[in-house]
C-alpha cells in the first residue's frame, strides 16, 4: 500500500489560480497600430470604391447607346425628280438679252434631264454667234427684255456726246469696259462705243484689244437697234455712224457663217 502525503493532497486543493503574465503596451505603440490599421482600411476602400464607379460608368454608356426599337427615328431620303415651278416670264418667239451673249430669239421651252433632275429650258438662239443657248428657267432673271424706243433714243444722245476717257492705265479701262459689255445695260454699251469711238481714224489710233471691245459693243447695240426701231440693218448702221461721225457708208457688217451649235449657258 503506498503512502498518502496529506500535504500535497491540500495543496492541489487550494491552490491559487495562476495570473498570465501581460505584456504592457506602451500608448505609443497603440497609436502605431491603429495608424497602420487606419492604413490598410483605407487602401482596401480606395481599391474597391473606383472600380466599382468604373463599372456603373461603363454600364451606363452602354446603356445610352442602346436605343430601343420604339424610339428609332428612320431619315427620310427625298428623291428631287422635278425642277421647282417658276411663271414663265418670256414666251416663245421673244426676243431677249443675256448679257454675255447679246441678243437672242426663245425657240422653244423644253424639258431636260441634268443631273439627274428633269429641268425647263428656253432654248435661245443668238443669230451672231450661230448657236442655240439651252438657259433654265429658274435662271430667268439673268435676261432682259429689249430696250424700249425711249431707251435706244436716250443712248442715241449719249453716242453723241462727248466721250470721257480716264487717265489711267489701259489695262483697268479694258476691264472696266469689259464690265460694262457683260453688264447687258444698254446705257453702258452706248458709253462704250462712244469713248472707243475714233472715227475714220480707226486703224491708226486704236489698237488690237481697243478695235476688239469697240467692234463687240457696236454690233450688240447695232442688233438691238435694228430689232426694236424695226427697220434694215443698213439704215440702223447708218444712224449710229451719223450719231457717232463716222463716215463707214462702203463698210457692211460682216457676218460670219457658222453651224449651229447647242450651247448650255446657265451659270
Amino acid at each position: 500500500m503506498k503512502k498518502i502525503n496529506l500535504k500535497s493532497i491540500l495543496k492541489k486543493t487550494f491552490k491559487k489560480p495562476s495570473k498570465k503574465k501581460t505584456k504592457k503596451v506602451s500608448k505609443t505603440t497603440n497609436k502605431k497600430i491603429n495608424k497602420k490599421l487606419k492604413k490598410k482600411k483605407i487602401t482596401k476602400s480606395k481599391t474597391v470604391t473606383p472600380v466599382k464607379k468604373n463599372i456603373t460608368k461603363t454600364e451606363n454608356k452602354v446603356e445610352n447607346l442602346r436605343i430601343s426599337k420604339t424610339n428609332e427615328v428612320k431619315p427620310e431620303i427625298k428623291k428631287i425628280k422635278k425642277q421647282e415651278t417658276e411663271k414663265k416670264i418670256y414666251k416663245v418667239k421673244d426676243y431677249v438679252v443675256y448679257p454675255k451673249h447679246g441678243v437672242g430669239q426663245v425657240l422653244s421651252i423644253s424639258s431636260k434631264s441634268i443631273g439627274g433632275i428633269e429641268v425647263q429650258c428656253y432654248d435661245i438662239k443668238f443669230e451672231k454667234d450661230k448657236a442655240i443657248g439651252l438657259l433654265p428657267i429658274n435662271k430667268q432673271s439673268n435676261l432682259r427684255p429689249l430696250a424700249t424706243i425711249n431707251q435706244v433714243n436716250k443712248s442715241i444722245s449719249i453716242l453723241k456726246s462727248k466721250p470721257k476717257i480716264k487717265r489711267s492705265m489701259w489695262s483697268r479701262r479694258a476691264q472696266e469696259y469689259e464690265q460694262k459689255i457683260t453688264s447687258g445695260k444698254i446705257y453702258d454699251l452706248a458709253e462704250v462705243v462712244r469713248d472707243l469711238n475714233k472715227g475714220d481714224d480707226l486703224m491708226v489710233d486704236q489698237s488690237y484689244s481697243e478695235r476688239q471691245l469697240f467692234e463687240k459693243a457696236y454690233e450688240r447695240i447695232l442688233t438691238e437697234f435694228q430689232i426694236v426701231m424695226g427697220i434694215s440693218l443698213e439704215d440702223t448702221q447708218k444712224k449710229l455712224d451719223k450719231a457717232l461721225k463716222r463716215n463707214l457708208e462702203n463698210q457692211k457688217p460682216k457676218v460670219e457663217s457658222k453651224p449651229v451649235e447647242e450651247v448650255q449657258i446657265a451659270e
